[in-house]
């Protein structure tokens, strides 16, 4: 889904949740003794994560889709979908992931990853039919479920998972490629749109954290993964002169052998919606990784913005670096990561105290439903608590080390 283009928003119609009548049943359980083999069942059954759980029962209909647009209160998009399926894997709950994934590929992908790739949004058109909306794929979608599907694979022991990653990656890398001349193996953000005349090519660094395309190296050594991830650094490098990185990046082709970096013909030097993300990756990114610290020194800029006011600059135009406004609580979740790994907890601390008061002013409202959660936010601060309460980790080849396993095997053990 494209932040440049809309401000993210979740204005979603509740919908009817069995939730109650499962912490109904849990509740009954909860009052008895149970066998060690039960105990065993219902620990390892879900994660206990509540700030998942909430969202998950109220927005998640028990189809797979996942309500989150802006643009329509009913409309669905891919980045959601993936997401989803991400913290579902983060909270051991398999079930939901399911029925996100199946959703996805029959509604968004034609019920075939092997020839397309998942269009960005779904909803009601304005003849009344319900249906995909933008068939243009985007591209840190598509990662993020490639890279769900493989961790789900591994983690559960789901091997039908691991072809429909291997499926889903072979389209990606037959569509979304392209070899950029003097710099190599890019990225396209989706399959159209973003190669423009006179050897021009349109790149957005939040759609490449460095563990998916580790994880991704790891699934096919031989592929163009590694280089990608080399070329996101130099992205990063050139492209950030004061410690700020664009929503949307340049890079033109000056010769067959050569080209550079620029700015963004259509969105400019903006860095904002989209770019707040490549903070949250960079900060969880292992320091062990080759990439991590050169990367980190790149965006000391949003650290010094961050500290001089309290609050993440909502706009960053990074040629000048000046700034304008005060980010919303999102930014602030998606900076916990990045201060922690910068060495500065103090920051850290201090976003996260902003996120969960702004959150539980937010869970009350969806309690009541009088107003419903800001979808992006929401996102951002399931990335970003979740990486603070220890519940997820990237290891140095871009797998998942997450907080329940362990539990589940000494249990599984006794």
């Amino acid at each position: 889904m494209r932040l440049g283009e809309i401000v993210k928003a979740f204005t979603g119609v509740l919908r009817v949740s069995t939730g109650g009548y499962r912490r109904t049943a849990l509740g009954l359980i909860g009052g008895l003794v149970l066998l060690p083999g039960a105990a065993h069942a219902q620990a390892c059954s879900a994660s206990n994560w509540p700030l998942w759980q909430d969202f998950a029962q109220r927005y998640i209909q028990e189809d797979g889709r996942m309500l989150g647009s802006s643009l329509n209160p009913q409309q669905s998009t891919s980045e959601g979908q993936s997401y989803g399926m991400l913290f579902a894997l983060i909270g051991n709950d398999p079930q939901t992931f399911d029925r996100l994934w199946r959703w996805t590929v029959a509604n968004m992908a034609s019920s075939d990853i092997g020839t397309h790739l998942p269009g960005w949004l779904w909803g009601q058109g304005k003849d009344g039919k319900w249906a995909i909306q933008d068939a243009n794929s985007a591209a840190d979608a598509d990662l993020w479920f490639v890279y769900a599907l493989l961790e789900a694979a591994r983690i559960w022991q789901r091997p039908d998972y691991r072809e429909d990653a291997k499926r889903l990656l072979a389209t990606i890398e037959s569509r979304l490629l392209v070899d950029l001349p003097g710099l190599g193996k890019m990225l396209l953000p989706g399959p159209e749109g973003f190669v423009q005349p006179d050897h021009l090519w349109r790149l957005n660094a939040s759609y490449l954290p460095i563990p998916l395309l580790r994880r991704l190296a790891k699934e096919t050594p031989a592929g163009p993964w590694q280089e990608v991830a080399e070329n996101t650094a130099r992205l990063l490098r050139d492209s950030s002169p004061n410690g700020f990185v664009a929503d949307w990046v340049g890079y033109r082709g000056t010769s067959a052998t050569s080209g550079l970096f620029v700015i963004d013909p259509f969105k400019g030097q903006l860095g904002s919606y989209d770019a707040i993300r490549v903070y949250l990756w960079a900060g969880m990114t292992p320091k062990s990784d080759p990439l991590a610290a050169s990367i980190l020194a790149r965006l000391d800029g949003m650290a010094a913005a961050t500290a001089s006011s309290g609050i993440p600059p909502e706009k960053v135009q990074v040629i000048s670096a000046s700034t304008e406004g005060n980010g919303p609580y999102g930014f602030s979740a998606a900076l916990i990561p990045y201060f922690l790994a910068k060495g500065q907890p103090w920051l850290a601390e201090q976003q996260q105290r902003i996120v969960e008061q702004a959150l539980k002013k937010v869970q009350e409202q969806m309690r009541t439903g009088t107003v419903q959660p800001m979808y992006y936010h929401y996102m951002l601060s399931l990335f970003g608590l979740g990486w603070a309460e220890q519940r997820y980790q990237f290891l140095n080849d871009g797998t998942l080390k997450l907080s329940w396993e362990s539990a589940c095997t000494r249990a599984a053990t006794h």
